[in-house]
């Protein structure tokens, strides 16, 4: 096996000529498909060409969101790490993460629940249009589905990709159920790496 000579500028667009050939004649609406096609860039796993959810019109909105600046609360530091800081200030976005918020492990504690669920709670104060981003905590996406239920926070957009194997699918698919806008990774795979990759998709495409 020889190694392919590739100019270090040229190996992302190398990187998604050998996905777009090995995707082959599978059919992926081009609305998504470059959603898709980085999170399969992120990850060098083909399954995400069929486990990829996208609610009706959950991609233009998710756009129209993030061209008029929009909060984007992610579940770890790490989804946060991972999102383009030139392309958030771009579009006038910011991201947060309330994970490690004092208030936040307080009110874990006093609750009894998860720090992802309380950071949840905290987003639903923010008063402002959140797409809401887990990368690794189904309790996450449970807390958001109380939320709605109960009327008291509806996040714009939510991106569901958490992994693992303790009700990941499961809050997967109540998430889809519950009528949200979203974009979701079925199954059990996902990680902050790959909802990053999503953001990171999004803000790509409207600066084509």
């Amino acid at each position: 096996m020889e190694l392919e000579y590739v100019l270090p500028q040229d190996i992302e667009r190398r990187s998604f000529e050998i996905i777009a050939r090995e995707l082959g004649e599978r059919e992926i609406p081009d609305e998504v498909r470059p959603i898709v096609m980085r999170a399969i860039h992120t990850t060098a796993d083909f399954d995400y060409a069929e486990n990829m959810y996208f609610s009706e019109g959950a991609v233009d909105k998710a756009l129209e969101l993030i061209s008029r600046g929009c909060t984007i609360v992610t579940d770890t530091n790490m989804a946060k790490s991972g999102i383009n800081k030139a392309a958030l200030a771009k579009y006038g976005c910011r991201a947060e993460c309330f994970m490690a918020d004092d208030d936040v492990a307080q009110a874990a504690k006093e609750q009894g629940i998860t720090r992802a669920a309380a950071s949840v709670d905290k987003a639903a104060k923010l008063g402002e249009p959140v797409i809401y981003v887990s990368g690794n905590a189904p309790t996450a996406l449970v807390r958001i589905c109380e939320h709605m239920e109960r009327g008291s926070f509806r996040p714009e957009l939510v991106i569901g990709m958490p992994v693992g194997f303790v009700n990941v699918v499961q809050s997967k698919e109540m998430l889809i159920a519950s009528g949200a806008d979203c974009i979701v990774a079925r199954g059990r795979k996902g990680g902050s790496n790959v909802a990053a990759a999503v953001c990171n998709a999004l803000m790509y495409m409207l600066g084509r």
